[in-house]
């Protein structure tokens, strides 16, 4: 054991629920022998990640990148991997006596994920930088590092599971659904699925808080982490329109069905497709959503909720993972929705276009969204909703 664990010991005796930690991580030779590295942004999940690999008697390395220095952001709770959160798990790293680098990831960051999800936004479209993040900075430039240094995994707080199948590893849901974020790791390869371990996945969130106070750990009661990290107080259209300006140019609110101009509003950026509030247009005789936006004629399209229904969804820059089975498969197109039953059309895989099929209509679909199939609680793939077909 190494002396991380050894100085811990005494601390937990006995982890809450009597997790076994060496257990969690699937290490390919006795744990003594193995190096982890853990993703570590600050919050009490990669804290207790990092703790659990500690106490299996491994040699532990916490690295943490800093993506971001966005003014209130930086000390906003919830927020991570900038500020006080990288304070915070050199805290936890100390605490454990393990290696903690951090390395400054702010550009990659910056034009990967933040550039993108202005310019998303400026197409009219709805973007999700959290799969944008996954797909870049934390899995391909953590993975490439944690290699690197010789690791033999890379170890993370999400709330998944890595299953090995007679064909492979497969990526599975959360145990606690609640907790659940499959929906924004989708695009994982097969050959990351290999190196990486998501020991969390079978814990509920209430036990994980248990296993971070056993072992003291600052963060035990630390807030989660919201989902757009670098935008302070959710004014998303506040970042979009300081790194495109062009995005606050005003137009009209116009009837999807009468053409008819129903008011004005302040640039395409403050809306969404599915979205009631904030329009400021009484009086209608029924409840107006934006069924549409027109970022060529910054135009905000607006209807009753019945032109929201969608009967296919156009998916492209698809992933798969593992094989598809001829059983009955369903989708998410929002990380919270209920998963629905589909037929996917196309080979799902290697960036192919598909479409994928709703049984019945499904409402609030929008284009820059993501649809991710699953088969039972296995995740199969999944891709960039491109454009949508109405019921």
């Amino acid at each position: 054991m190494n002396h991380a664990a050894e100085s811990l010991s005494a601390d937990v005796s006995g982890l809450p629920g009597t997790v076994n930690a060496e257990a969690l991580f699937d290490l390919p030779r006795p744990a003594a022998e193995c190096r982890i590295v853990v993703a570590m942004s600050g919050g009490v999940d990669s804290s207790v990640v990092a703790a659990l690999a500690a106490q299996t008697g491994a040699e532990v390395i916490g690295i943490t990148l800093q993506l971001y220095d966005y003014g209130a952001a930086t000390g906003r709770k919830g927020a991570c991997c900038a500020g006080d959160d990288i304070r915070d798990a050199q805290q936890v790293a100390n605490r454990l006596g393990i290696a903690h680098y951090v390395f400054d990831h702010e550009s990659a960051f910056r034009e990967e994920v933040v550039e993108t999800f202005a310019d998303e936004y400026l197409a009219g479209r709805t973007p999700i930088p959290c799969i944008r993040c996954n797909m870049g900075p934390k899995f391909t430039d953590l993975l490439r590092m944690a290699e690197e240094l010789g690791a033999d995994c890379l170890a993370t707080g999400h709330y998944v599971r890595r299953v090995e199948a007679e064909h492979g590893v497969e990526l599975h849901r959360a145990l606690d659904p609640a907790r659940d974020q499959s929906y924004f790791l989708y695009a994982t390869t097969e050959k990351q699925l290999d190196f990486l371990r998501f020991p969390l996945g079978g814990l509920p969130k209430a036990q994980v808080r248990e296993i971070a106070e056993s072992f003291g750990l600052v963060v035990a009661n630390k807030p989660d982490s919201q989902d757009i990290c670098f935008v302070p107080d959710g004014d998303y259209a506040k970042i979009v329109k300081k790194m495109r300006p062009e995005g606050g140019r005003a137009g009209d609110i116009v009837h999807a069905e009468t053409g008819e101009t129903l008011g004005q509003h302040p640039g395409i950026i403050h809306y969404t497709v599915g979205q009631r509030r904030g329009l400021e247009i009484g009086g209608q005789p029924e409840p107006l959503y934006v069924v549409g936006l027109d970022a060529e004629s910054a135009e905000v399209r607006v209807g009753p909720k019945r032109l929201l229904a969608v009967g296919a969804a156009q998916v492209v820059e698809t992933n798969r993972i593992g094989p598809v089975p001829s059983g009955e498969l369903t989708a998410k197109v929002r990380s919270l929705s209920k998963p629905v039953p589909v037929v996917v059309e196309g080979a799902l895989g290697e960036g192919a276009e598909v479409t994928v099929r709703f049984a019945s209509p499904e409402f609030g679909v929008a284009p820059g969204q993501a649809a991710v199939i699953y088969a039972g609680d296995r995740v199969i793939g999944g891709g960039w909703i491109e454009a949508t077909e109405p019921a």
